[in-house]
């Protein structure tokens, strides 16, 4: 729901931790790699593969390898793109360019011992456990790339997956880092305890768990390193208690405190919390009991918005998270069925409407329109109002944004990670609102580990923030960036070139399980190699 109690803890603790700070300008070395890469892809067109091609894993547009070769491994691959679009060579070199920037972020920046994502970087923070799911969606992918090697990402998993598995769980206020198998929201980047008096998360411990099956999955190979990665993600995910986090059964509750115990609030209605739902009604012990899948369904709501009739939640993050592991292509529960459509269109409507929306630009916010777009939770400069070009505006800092049937909530801050998340529903718009993003912008939004978190042209003033900074003349810049707004990025574009997430997961049989449980029938799921 886009007022959780996560989305709510996160706007009180960034208060603490978020000074202000210069940016970094964007690397030019980056740019001159995509135009190397671009070559590359043209050549491999030249050879005969002009509507096809696109890069192979192992192939990025700052290896610096020979062009012949570069040619070679981006013509070996095929692509999965739009019917109805196909990339250039100068997008295609583009988006390598931003998925290995972004793959990076998170191999640059793990604590203690690299098994603990920040929740942000540059500036100090807490770790993110929803983050750290992502951390291991994100080893796999550069090794399938061959930016890291297979045994390096198999270490790095198995180092996060023993923390995690051997911390201490128990009721304790402090010093602990789960209880009855799930884990608080934020951890102390130093120890990894939990954070403050922050709530022990479902949701959160539910994308960790995401990332742990697809390691578990991916992690094939009969050597004892693997082999202690598949052990350990069956073990963590298996140990989660689901019927415990059902205080009112059937719907799964949001969290939990050894302060005042569960919180009041449960998963109802269209929101990222499907992967939740899918692995509560999966999972091997503990499963989630009862009509789960009806009681999350029962909350949904259907509308129509920019002249796209679908289920409504305003912030695009709900309309991707779960998107990540789950490949609803062709696949339905009955509730879809009720609409004709999957949950994978579902997400594409969602996105052209906030992309009509912001050609529209019905608040007249600067810059809006084909080349800037994407509301969702994401940071923000300030809570307060300001005078530009004598309109009284109000601003926030990090907030759920949004625009839908539902609800707009619009402060003319953009977050590249909305647009990017969606690039397997909509790459043709997709696509080069990203590349027009970093030419309008990219001197002070782009550089070596990818996109800010943030923009937002319309704040050109003299106003004190509290975040990020203010360019005069060009507008306000997040200096951070996120790691569940990274993680979106970074799978969902590999999801677009090789749907390798997709591929993967469909054999994990605890996701097929758990879509089998909700009533999800079709495509991939009927097929006679689908896991039983």
């Amino acid at each position: 729901m886009d007022g959780t109690p996560s989305v709510m803890a996160r706007v009180r603790l960034d208060a603490e931790v978020r000074p202000s700070r210069d940016v970094v300008p964007a690397e030019r070395g980056v740019i001159r790699a995509e135009r190397g890469f671009a070559l590359a892809v043209a050549l491999a067109a030249l050879l005969g593969n002009a509507a096809s091609c696109r890069a192979a894993p192992g192939a990025t547009a700052t290896h610096g390898a020979p062009a012949a070769s570069r040619a070679h491994r981006a013509a070996s691959a095929r692509a999965a793109l739009a019917p109805s679009w196909n990339a250039s060579p100068a997008q295609l070199a583009f988006v390598d360019s931003l998925e290995r920037a972004t793959f990076d972020w998170f191999w640059d920046f793990q604590g203690m011992d690299s098994v603990l994502t920040p929740d942000r970087e540059p500036t100090r923070s807490f770790c993110s456990v929803g983050a750290v799911g992502f951390a291991l969606t994100a080893y796999p992918i550069g090794a399938e790339r061959g930016w890291v090697t297979r045994a390096a990402a198999a270490r790095r998993t198995l180092a996060t997956l023993e923390f995690f598995w051997s911390a201490r769980q128990d009721t304790a206020a402090h010093g602990v880092t789960g209880y009855r198998g799930f884990f608080y929201h934020f951890l102390e980047p130093e120890h990894g305890t939990r954070f403050k008096d922050i709530e022990l998360s479902t949701i959160d411990s539910a994308l960790l768990f995401a990332g742990a099956l697809f390691c578990q999955s991916y992690f094939d190979h009969p050597d004892p390193v693997e082999a202690r990665v598949r052990a350990l993600a069956d073990s963590l995910y298996a140990r989660a208690d689901w019927r415990w986090a059902q205080v009112r059964s059937p719907k799964v509750c949001m969290g939990w405190g050894p302060e005042d115990g569960f919180l009041a609030y449960d998963w109802q209605g269209y929101d990222e919390a499907m992967i939740l739902q899918v692995l509560a009604l999966g999972a091997p012990r503990h499963a989630a009991e009862g009509d789960v899948w009806r009681a999350w369904t029962k909350g949904y709501r259907w509308g129509t918005f920019q002249g796209q009739e679908h289920l409504g939640f305003a912030p695009l993050f709900g309309h991707q998270y779960s998107h990540v592991w789950i490949d609803t292509r062709g696949i339905q529960d009955d509730y879809m069925r009720g609409h004709g459509i999957d949950y994978f269109e579902n997400s594409r409507r969602a996105t052209l409407a906030q992309f009509a929306y912001a050609r529209q630009n019905p608040g007249a916010f600067r810059g809006y329109g084909e080349r800037l777009w994407g509301l969702t939770a994401c940071d923000g400069p300030l809570d307060g109002k300001a005078v530009i070009d004598g309109r009284t505006r109000e601003f926030h800092t990090y907030t759920a944004r949004g625009a839908s049937f539902e609800r707009v909530e619009d402060d003319g801050t953009v977050a590249p990670c909305a647009a990017a998340g969606s690039m397997p529903f909509a790459p043709e718009i997709v696509v080069p609102t990203l590349m027009a993003m970093r030419a309008d912008y990219g001197a002070y939004a782009y550089d070596r580990h990818g996109f800010v978190d943030a923009l937002n042209p319309t704040l050109d003033a003299n106003v004190r923030v509290t975040a990020g900074r203010i360019v005069p003349g060009v507008g306000w810049f997040d200096t951070d960036r996120l790691g569940i707004d990274q993680g979106p990025t970074l799978a969902m574009i590999e999801n677009w070139r090789s749907g390798l997430v997709w591929r993967v997961m469909r054999r994990n049989p605890y996701i097929a399980r758990g879509l089998r449980r909700a009533g999800f029938q079709g495509g991939w799921l009927d097929a006679s190699g689908a896991p039983r």
